[in-house]
């Protein structure tokens, strides 16, 4: 005999956890994956097929609902709201803090304050690293007495966390932190460089001890196969330059100072120099990058007339430019052409290229105002400092109005 057995049309509320409906007593029980919405949805079953009974029992279904998203902790956002914390802006950089059950917001707070942070202060850094919110008050404490070791004061700490919360929050692993201390003072670096690396590079001390050693060990052989007898102060050197360059891999900065040397036709000691100087900035870049750049580099400068002599010395007095793509080079070379800044003027002058393309026009067009002629005049100051270019300029106004009152 033919038979068939069809279940009801049944709606589903959605982020109903479980569904009961009719089933034969030998199915097994199954597990449902469908997104359950506001839809209608019908099986149809053959009872020819699938039964050999016909009788029928409930039971249960778990239906996953896909579209559900944890829950944020209450108790936390009003917590914020009360600090004065900017939770967009904490919820947009870090979602996941929020959905945990168990914060230290308050402990954090207190914390801070009793090293002299203001409660403003304790605010910004909540709404920048959120995370921060996840240390426990030992660890904090345990974590602000090894960094006492470095930075001679509450006060400075605070100050650093205002500007980087990252660099004290980011780990919670205080024993290696502990270890890395140790060992980079034991290769002669000093406090003043230890408290750089946290400042500008917190992740050095994150690394694990064996990722920094390799790197220190890889620059004291860089050191030795370039002919250089103090590999520990060439260690010295080139992080006191690069505090980024423990973070790097070796294989990076070991291809980078090899094109250098080749791109450049550089000897050993002239390597030496360049990057214990003005090029340890640049060994941070990927070496695909560092090729791009410089050939773009080449390839407008010759467009320009230049020598390839010319280009080898305008790079090396200030490898700073092979960090500008093409289109921020040929932009900021644009800039200065229009304003009747010859080529060889930005030749001898690198660095002006280290000012952004709105500070440059902002600095042509007041001393152009002042009377100053950029084409036979010294171009430096438009790299200067604001407050030594603003000494110029007041210097250069006074002696106009001298001029015009005769």
């Amino acid at each position: 005999m033919q038979s068939s057995l069809s279940l009801r049309q049944m709606s589903v509320p959605k982020g109903l956890g479980y569904l009961t409906i009719m089933a034969p007593r030998n199915l097994l029980y199954m597990r449902s994956n469908f997104l359950f919405g506001s839809r209608c949805w019908m099986i149809r079953f053959s009872a020819e097929i699938l039964f050999k009974s016909v009788s029928f029992r409930l039971f249960s279904m778990k239906c996953d609902n896909a579209d559900s998203e944890p829950l944020e902790n209450e108790e936390l956002l009003n917590n914020l709201l009360t600090m004065g914390v900017d939770v967009d802006m904490a919820r947009k950089r870090q979602p996941g803090v929020f959905n945990r059950t168990g914060t230290n917001e308050q402990n954090l707070k207190t914390f801070l304050l009793s090293k002299g942070a203001s409660k403003e202060v304790i605010a910004s850094i909540i709404s920048r690293y959120p995370r921060a919110m996840t240390r426990t008050p030992e660890s904090l404490s345990n974590r602000w007495d090894l960094w006492r070791r470095i930075v001679t004061s509450d006060l400075e700490i605070v100050a650093i966390l205002e500007r980087s919360p990252e660099s004290f929050f980011r780990s919670s692993n205080n024993l290696n932190l502990e270890k890395n201390m140790e060992f980079l003072y034991s290769v002669g670096l000093t406090r003043k460089c230890l408290c750089r690396l946290l400042t500008n590079a917190p992740r050095t001390f994150s690394n694990s001890l064996d990722l920094n050693k390799q790197m220190v060990e890889f620059l004291q052989g860089v050191s030795l196969s370039l002919g250089h007898n103090d590999p520990i102060g060439f260690v010295k050197k080139i992080i006191f330059k690069n505090p980024f360059i423990l973070i790097q891999s070796t294989k990076r900065v070991k291809t980078n100072i090899e094109y250098l040397q080749s791109a450049f036709n550089l000897n050993n000691e002239q390597v030496l120099v360049l990057i214990c100087g003005p090029g340890a900035k640049i060994l941070d870049l990927s070496n695909d990058c560092m090729r791009r750049n410089y050939t773009n580099i080449k390839e407008r400068l010759f467009s320009l007339g230049c020598t390839a002599e010319e280009i080898r010395k305008f790079v090396l007095s200030c490898p700073d430019v092979i960090f500008l793509g093409q289109k921020k080079f040929s932009d900021k070379i644009d800039c200065l052409i229009e304003e009747k800044i010859s080529i060889s003027q930005i030749i001898e002058n690198p660095q002006i290229l280290d000012s952004s393309i709105s500070t440059l026009k902002s600095r042509i067009k007041e001393l152009v105002n002042v009377g100053y002629n950029l084409s036979t005049s010294n171009i430096s100051l438009l790299s200067w400092s604001q407050k030594r270019y603003n000494a110029k300029l007041k210097k250069l106004n006074t002696g106009q109005n001298v001029v015009l009152g005769n």
